[in-house]
């Protein structure tokens, strides 16, 4: 068999090894450089995004997992480059679609979800919701993203388990880091040191949120998490602006004067003319492990009093959707970095995400202040 043969079906080998990090078959991206085959010796040579790539362990056994197997080839040479700048130009071309940097979930085709969890004060859990409902969407085979948007109190890779991970860069633009397949993004993960402090103004901050959505290589997600800062500050009012579409879900603790100042959250989001899905009270009653009697431990009332006063705000129904107990595995998984939904599904608070979650994917059958793609 010839030579010319063995080389097609090499190259046929490796259109079947996807990037892990870019999710596209390497000769699309135009990673694979060279292809010979001399003396049942297949020299094969693989372009790196960047130097120092973190997968190029990865690549090297896949691309030796997919060649190996030809008949013919008794041993193969692999050799790794590093793309020159028109090579990387146009990979985050091909990423873009063609188009310069722009924000793919506020373009009138985008097919992703954009749910903004939000909370009138900080100490809420509104990060662990966000981490729970999205590691539960992954679960059920979901193309999941969350947006740490939370400037100065960002805490999401802590609680993904990814701490101190830098996402790649390929020039300006970076692919998110992934972990219970979930892709992540993070201020943190641009800063020098994990302890430097944020002392951005508005105007700033406006950009950096814009830079966060922009920059990142998220690929097609059905759903994408946004955790925002406590109250009604720049980065609630950029979302709107950004991403009109993007919807609310407003967390509180069942304590009334938490959910006065919830109410806040959803009314910023009310006067930016985003949809308010509805209310989520966090830290709710648990029964005693001894008698089965009910706690309030942070008092009672709290999410339906937001629900109220959120309906009669916007002249409409804004649920309360689930009651999330209590619970100190909540706490410790996420300080370990495993999300209760993953640790312990069984437990009453992962139950709650779950019902939380199916709440969300069911969508209201009202199309007011839907965008349709009609055309005249």
């Amino acid at each position: 068999m010839s030579s010319l043969s063995v080389i097609d079906r090499a190259n046929a080998a490796l259109a079947t090894v996807i990037d892990p990090e870019l999710h596209r078959p390497l000769p699309e991206l135009g990673m694979v450089e060279s292809v010979e085959f001399v003396g049942g010796i297949l020299t094969v040579k693989i372009l790196l995004t960047i130097s120092g790539c973190p997968m190029r362990d990865r690549l090297q056994s896949d691309v030796l997992a997919a060649v190996s197997p030809i008949d013919e080839v008794k041993s193969v040479d692999l050799h790794f480059g590093v793309m020159n700048e028109a090579q990387r130009d146009a990979v985050k071309k091909l990423l873009r679609g063609g188009r310069e940097k722009f924000i793919p979930f506020a373009q009138p085709d985008s097919l992703t979800r954009v749910i903004g969890i939000a909370s009138g004060k900080g100490g809420v859990g509104k990060s662990s919701v966000t981490v729970n409902l999205a590691v539960a969407a992954a679960a059920k085979g979901l193309k999941v993203g969350i947006l740490d948007a939370d400037v100065y109190g960002h805490s999401i890779p802590r609680l993904m388990g990814i701490l101190g991970q830098r996402p790649t860069a390929i020039d300006q633009t970076f692919i998110p880091v992934e972990n219970f397949g979930v892709k992540v993004v993070s201020m943190e993960m641009f800063k020098p040191e994990r302890a430097d402090p944020i002392a951005y103004r508005g105007p700033l901050l406006h950009r950096v949120l814009e830079q966060l959505l922009s920059d990142a290589y998220w690929g097609d997600l059905d759903l994408l998490l946004l955790d925002l800062p406590p109250g009604t500050g720049d980065i609630a009012i950029s979302l709107g602006q950004l991403i009109p579409s993007s919807e609310i879900l407003v967390i509180t603790t069942p304590q009334i004067a938490a959910a006065e100042v919830a109410e806040r959250a959803g009314r910023i989001a009310h006067q930016m003319k985003q949809h308010i899905l509805g209310v989520v009270e966090n830290m709710s009653d648990i029964s005693c492990p001894k008698c089965g009697e009910q706690i309030s431990i942070f008092g009672s009332g709290g999410g339906a009093e937001t629900s109220a006063r959120l309906s009669a705000l916007v002249g409409a129904d804004v649920p309360l959707l689930v009651h999330i107990p209590f619970d100190s595995q909540l706490r410790e998984g996420g300080d370990g970095g495993e999300p209760i939904v993953r640790s312990t599904p069984e437990s009453p608070a992962a139950q709650a995400f779950a019902q939380l979650l199916d709440k969300l994917l069911i969508r209201s059958k009202s199309i007011v202040g839907v965008p349709l793609p009609l055309h005249t």
